[in-house]
């Protein structure tokens, strides 16, 4: 598959990249991104949920009636779950969410989100570019310039620029990764997909 390469202002430069089918064409494996998606999710949880259970819970301990003759059930302590005020049965407990994934699956996940947008028409390439300031003006104007305003974005560039990361911060449906930060999630939630030209390029060399 042939993409054809646009400058910042939406014009064709003349100049095509190939994509390697063995990125953008593989048969996807829908598991290994459910697999990738529920890591990556996981990873984001903090984990600090917690409730107090019945040892926890600062009442005091004195029984607070009698066993027997009130007609009721026996009750030996305020912190009881039955009572209210009382502790949690079973209540949630701060833990970790991290689980390992396998390299490979990981690999396999990411080339099959690839493929679907390819297989989507998701993804264009523009040749490498730079704002001289952070201004969300500019980056709007480059949306509207590869018309793909009314489109969530993710825009994947070789290394760190902070102008560029700025200017598009502002936005809700746009998003500005590096090539090491590009997750099967990003790319699953994303419509469309731009790749600078020196980043698909090493995409590929690494592939």
């Amino acid at each position: 598959m042939k993409l054809t390469i646009y400058d910042i202002e939406g014009a064709k430069t003349g100049r095509t990249v190939e994509l390697k089918p063995e990125i953008f064409s593989v048969e996807p494996n829908d598991h290994a991104i459910y697999l990738d998606v529920k890591q990556y999710l996981a990873n984001k949880r903090q984990g600090t949920h917690k409730s107090k259970e019945r040892a926890e819970v600062s009442y005091s301990t004195r029984k607070i009636k009698k066993q027997k003759g009130t007609g009721g059930a026996r009750a030996g302590s305020i912190k009881s779950p039955v009572f209210i005020g009382g502790g949690r049965v079973f209540g949630p407990s701060p833990r970790d969410y991290n689980f390992k994934l396998n390299k490979k699956v990981k690999q396999l996940a990411r080339v099959s989100a690839l493929s679907y947008k390819a297989k989507e028409h998701g993804i264009m390439i523009i040749e490498d570019f730079n704002f001289e300031a952070p201004k969300t003006s500019e980056f709007v104007k480059l949306r509207t310039n590869l018309k793909i305003e009314d489109k969530k974005l993710l825009l994947v560039i070789h290394e760190q620029n902070k102008n560029v990361y700025l200017s598009s911060r502002n936005l809700q449906d746009s998003k500005v990764v590096t090539l090491s930060e590009l997750s099967t999630y990003d790319i699953i939630n994303a419509s469309t997909l731009v790749f600078s030209e020196k980043t698909i390029e090493a995409l590929q060399k690494n592939a």
